[in-house]
């Protein structure tokens, strides 16, 4: 029985498990955005959010921490660098899963695991949405009646055109 095990193993014995997520942790840091499965995702996040917490404080130990647990300095100094001064401000919460749908061999239900502050079209959008809006009791046009007696007129003076 399983009670009380909050940990996923995604059929895979302890040390295939960590190697997998350390390297997908590593992925997720270099490009900001990777494709997987849904259980891996939330699996990943529960990996790679303390490691973004630890981030944030520049010290030796954190980074010796951080390196014991991705095992890539490329992707330590890309998170200590760039992705720490992202997130800084930030309480927590700094990756989203965006679920795709199914995968077409297997049926495995698919997402995108992102870092939040990296996704530039999410940005954009709470503003642009921000602007559209608009309210409902506005002044009607009435201006359809007057450019379908136009669009007539047209249609006439370019039959008669054409015939001459």
């Amino acid at each position: 029985m399983r009670h009380g095990d909050k940990l996923n193993n995604l059929g895979r014995k302890t040390a295939h498990r960590k190697a997998m997520l350390a390297n997908m942790a590593s992925s997720l840091i270099m490009h900001k955005r990777i494709s997987t499965t849904v259980a891996k995702a939330k699996a990943l996040k529960l990996y790679v959010e303390p490691l973004l917490t630890k981030s944030k404080t520049d010290s030796t130990h954190s980074r010796r921490t951080v390196f014991a647990y991705l095992g890539n300095k490329e992707a330590v100094d890309t998170l200590f660098k760039e992705v720490s001064t992202k997130i800084a401000d930030r309480p927590g919460g700094y990756t989203r899963i965006l679920k795709t749908g199914a995968r077409m061999g297997d049926n495995a239900d698919m997402c995108f695991i992102e870092l939040v502050d990296y996704n530039e079209n999410m940005l954009g959008g709470k503003s642009a949405a921000k602007a559209k809006a608009s309210r409902r009791g506005g002044k009607k046009k009435s201006t359809t009646a007057n450019d379908a007696t136009v669009d007539s007129t047209e249609t006439t003076t370019d039959e008669t055109t054409k015939s001459e």
